[in-house]
């Protein structure tokens, strides 16, 4: 691709180009590749990483809205991996030399084949394989994660994917931060209020097929009393088999809650203003699934 702007005078001789105030260090040379999909059409934001021969990264990043990549690297040998939600993965090898243009040209990603979607019925949430994790920023640095112990959830599947349904349930003073004290607080009437509200509700009937193995779940996240709209990303893993033979599901979902929104409002400032707590807390789900018994 970069060919015609370098010729074959090495990539510190792309003087008066486009590239003119590109500049390369004696000892490196510079990579390029342009990632297209089967009808040519360029992938954008295709993640690549770029690895020397001990298979440590050298250089990580995503293709431009043009699908290219242009990097400048110390000479070696490398090894190219490309990958994009709906493709299969490119893996390739090259040698790029001192105030050389090592240019792969197009690289063809072809469409990954749809991992196996669940059989229509209902299903239910494996709590021992599943876990429903958070985490919150704590004092404008750090990070708490914590997680929800007691939990369930029927998902029933549909003809159509998209018109399948789930509800799950959360025991709220299920909550587990590794510390007890700070768990005592969260069950407490300044966050959670457990003894008002016992649990937390998450119903949708809205799934959405993003292509590839991305899906858009939407529903209403009920919590502590109000009832908000919430969209989980969520990532179809496929379908395997346990340990004893029996059918299971898999997935993976994230989402971003502010606590406002559900008038969890309580705050304490620190010096200079910083809050103890964050608003953001996020969301993420690692969920396997069986048919429901009976």
């Amino acid at each position: 691709m970069f060919g015609g702007l370098f010729g074959k005078r090495g990539a510190s001789a792309a003087r008066g180009g486009p590239l003119a105030g590109l500049t390369v260090p004696a000892s490196a040379g510079v990579l390029s590749c342009r990632v297209l999909d089967p009808v040519h059409e360029p992938v954008r934001q295709a993640e690549f990483v770029v690895s020397d021969t001990a298979s440590r990264k050298v250089l990580a990043g995503e293709t431009d809205p043009y699908g290219s990549v242009l990097a400048t690297v110390p000479a070696g040998e490398y090894r190219l991996a490309v990958t994009a939600e709906g493709y299969t993965p490119y893996h390739g090898t090259t040698v790029v030399t001192e105030h050389g243009h090592a240019g792969l040209g197009d690289l063809m990603l072809q469409i990954a084949p749809q991992p196996q979607l669940p059989e229509p019925g209902d299903w239910e949430i494996d709590p021992s394989h599943s876990q429903i994790g958070f985490t919150a920023r704590h004092i404008g640095l750090a990070r708490i994660h914590g997680r929800f112990n007691g939990f369930a959830g029927v998902i029933r599947i549909a003809e159509r994917m998209e018109q399948s349904a789930m509800h799950v349930v959360i025991d709220a003073a299920s909550i587990d931060t590794g510390v007890q004290m700070r768990d005592d607080h969260l069950r407490s009437s300044d966050f959670l209020d457990v003894g008002a509200y016992p649990t937390m509700e998450f119903y949708s009937e809205r799934f959405v097929h993003r292509g590839g193995s991305r899906w858009a779940v939407t529903g209403a996240l009920t919590l502590h009393g109000v009832s908000r709209t919430v969209t989980l990303d969520t990532q179809y893993l496929g379908i395997g088999s346990g340990l004893e033979g029996e059918t299971r599901c898999a997935c993976r979902a994230s989402t971003e809650l502010h606590r406002e929104d559900f008038t969890l409002t309580w705050q304490t400032l620190l010096a200079r203003g910083i809050a103890a707590v964050g608003s953001s807390i996020t969301i993420d789900l690692d969920v396997q699934i069986v048919p429901k018994k009976g």
